[in-house]
């Protein structure tokens, strides 16, 4: 089943250009990240840290796309790291920040380098954390558990539910019990949880009165809470004021410094995906576009979550009264699969059309892939003033250094 996302960007926010006509001279495909919309990210961030005395990072799992770390650092307290790299890549490009880390599990090898790029390590299991925490506590670092309070609050999108039966993420309060002895115990700085996707409030809500009625019995004694990501914070309409209650509950109740790392939030609608139409096709009563961009290899979580990406003038069908001209845009590869999603259009499409997809900073940079030889996109700003500066150049050489030597 395909979900619909409800996050339109603001397509309208080009002034009187369209982003067709602004975006007409780049070659394509190309990805577009606007400055001007992560500032407006940055500065909700902002406000609601300030409001409630939280600290935010950027989780770079969704965004990392480092020549707006700067930017971003304007308004934030640091990064979030799923691994080594990235923890070096945030405390390269946002120094004077914190920098967080959670892996599932640590690799030996890898570790005496994450002890001197990491502030924060946060463990998956107590037999990690019997592993390296006493090292790690030596060398002076704040140390955490990740929990599973085994409260599911969301039904879309089940690859990204930790909660769900037999997740590896976290631990659970059986696993507490059964392991946590009081010397592991004392080297814990704080608990975290990640159990949100693109949600509300009131899903933060519902699963903090569950941390609570869990690991309650902890949290008097540790630093910090940190809530994870997850929170379409930066989304039109979410529940700021009730966010906003959550952490000054955690505050009031243990004293402590909550922590939360949305990827998304941070970049939310800041991106575009530009591609022009190769061809077009028919299949009995489907018309079918070929377009020089993919989804497989330029925005995978199309059919990982699956959802269908929006696009300036168009919406995907099913959504409202259908127009005249309904097209299946799909891509160049020779997966069968790579499509993006069915539109429905308002006139006729043909070869050389340029369309633009939205809210294509999250999740597409830092996860495409060159299958099929496909040419990675290079990557646009688009400043303030609107000008386009290209950030990089990829070619032929940036697909094969990854499958052998020189």
């Amino acid at each position: 089943m395909n979900h619909h996302r409800d996050r339109r960007p603001p397509f309208t926010a080009f002034g009187k250009q369209t982003p067709v006509e602004i975006f007409s001279s780049l070659p394509t495909p190309c990805y577009v990240i606007d400055e001007g919309q992560l500032r407006q990210n940055g500065q909700i961030l902002a406000e609601l840290s300030k409001k409630t005395d939280c600290k935010i990072l950027l989780a770079q799992k969704a965004f990392s796309n480092y020549d707006f770390y700067p930017l971003l650092g304007e308004y934030l307290s640091g990064t979030e790291a799923s691994g080594l790299y990235e923890a070096m890549l945030g405390k390269e490009k946002m120094p004077q920040k914190e920098v967080h880390v959670f892996c599932a599990a640590y690799k030996e090898e890898e570790f005496d380098q994450l002890l001197e790029t990491a502030d924060h390590l946060v463990f998956n299991s107590p037999r990690q954390l019997k592993k390296f925490g006493a090292k790690a506590k030596q060398a002076g670092k704040s140390l955490g558990l990740r929990i599973n309070p085994e409260c599911s609050t969301q039904q879309e999108h089940e690859i990204y539910d930790p909660c769900a039966p037999g997740s590896r993420l976290g631990t659970t309060l059986e696993v507490w019990k059964q392991e946590m002895t009081e010397e592991l115990t004392e080297l814990l700085d704080g608990l975290h949880f990640h159990t949100l996707c693109e949600q509300d409030s009131d899903a933060l809500e519902v699963t903090l009165q569950a941390v609570e009625d869990k690991f309650g019995f902890v949290l008097p004694k540790l630093k910090w809470l940190n809530m994870g990501g997850g929170h379409h914070i930066t989304r039109p309409g979410y529940g700021l004021k009730k966010l906003e209650a959550c952490i000054h509950q955690v505050k009031k109740n243990w004293q402590l410094q909550v922590y939360l790392e949305p990827g998304e939030a941070c970049a939310l609608n800041a991106g575009f995906l530009v591609t022009r139409i190769l061809d077009i096709v028919k299949n009995g009563g489907c018309r079918i576009a070929i377009l020089d961009t993919s989804a497989a290899c330029h925005m995978p979580d199309v059919i990982e979550m699956p959802y269908t990406p929006p696009l300036y003038q168009a919406r995907a069908v099913g959504e409202g009264e259908a127009p005249a001209y309904s097209y299946r845009l799909s891509g160049p590869t020779c997966l069968a699969g790579d499509v993006i999603g069915d539109y429905c259009f308002d006139q006729e499409l043909k070869e050389g059309d340029l369309l633009v997809f939205g809210d294509m900073a999250i999740y597409t940079t830092c996860k495409n892939n060159t299958f099929n030889g496909m040419a990675l996109p290079n990557i646009w700003r688009r400043g303030l003033d609107g000008a386009l500066t290209q950030l990089t150049h990829f070619g032929y050489e940036d697909f094969k250094m990854r499958l052998g030597g020189p």
